[in-house]
């Protein structure tokens, strides 16, 4: 089923559903998806609704064309917000920064960026905050800003510190040199480049995978990741015993219990070897 952009968003994102996975897509193909403020307003709309709509069990996040996206639109955004007032120049960072990392850092289902071309400059952003990421091998990726003068705008410097390696990140950072999927790879930017015929399929069939897990304790698992890594290893320990309670609680499957009858009561299911049997 396809929905219109104007029913979720805007006319600078498109959204599909197939099976179960929201495909959200940059739509300013004519600009390489280039995120102006009206994308961004866009955006926040469409997270905000898929976050309760039962047909969205993940959310792949790509851009419509030949890019992923290719940074900040210059002209609608930096240009517009440098002509206006203080308070303008407030809302359009903020409408910018909400979806980009702090909607999709801890959004309530899995996301998946696939990176089928150009990603430069600010879409490292919201591309680090996807929970998973799925290149083609012929993406181009960049942080060129150097070259023109400023330094990574928004949070982009903060996003590649959570993934490269110091020595890779300045190295880009300061030479502004674009590199491909593969080294996207290695730089731990995203899980895997494939070939661009291979791209969609490899990213549907990982989907397929998180839709088989206990949506609840998928969820948890995936929140507990990533405040953890801002703690200590003592908040941790207590973080995380908590955070598991608080899982059992909640879980409406009762996972853990099913999981641990079916090990040590009906020997039904082996932990390594596949998932314990969600419908019994």
């Amino acid at each position: 089923m396809t929905i219109e952009a104007s029913d979720l968003g805007g006319e600078n994102v498109k959204v599909e559903f197939e099976d179960g996975i929201a495909w959200v897509k940059l739509n300013r193909p004519d600009k390489r998806n280039a995120m102006s403020v009206g994308l961004a307003e866009d955006m926040i709309r469409v997270l905000d609704a898929l976050e309760i709509d039962d047909r969205a069990g993940v959310v792949i996040l790509t851009g419509e064309g030949e890019a992923f996206s290719a940074g900040m639109d210059l002209k609608d955004f930096f240009r517009a917000t440098d002509g206006g007032s203080d308070i303008q120049r407030m809302r359009a960072y903020r409408s910018t920064r909400a979806w980009q990392w702090r909607l999709l850092m801890h959004y309530a289902k899995p996301t998946i960026a696939m990176v089928n071309g150009w990603c430069f400059g600010g879409a490292f952003t919201p591309l680090i905050c996807c929970d998973l990421a799925i290149a083609s091998e012929d993406a181009v990726f960049g942080l060129s800003e150097i070259n023109w003068g400023v330094i990574p705008g928004g949070v982009v410097s903060k996003a590649i510190s959570t993934l490269m390696n110091d020595r890779k990140a300045m190295y880009y950072v300061m030479t502004g040199e674009k590199f491909g999927g593969k080294m996207a790879e290695q730089l731990g930017l995203v899980n895997e480049a494939v070939p661009a015929d291979k791209l969609r399929e490899r990213t549907v069939e990982i989907a397929r995978v998180l839709l088989e897990k206990n949506p609840t304790v998928l969820r948890q698992a995936r929140m507990a990741y990533k405040y953890v890594r801002e703690m200590t290893w003592e908040e941790s320990a207590e973080y995380l015993t908590a955070k598991a309670d608080q899982t059992t609680f909640v879980d409406p499957e009762k996972g853990r219990e099913k999981g641990l009858s079916q090990f040590l009561d009906t020997k039904t299911y082996r932990p390594g070897h596949g998932v314990y049997k969600r419908e019994e």
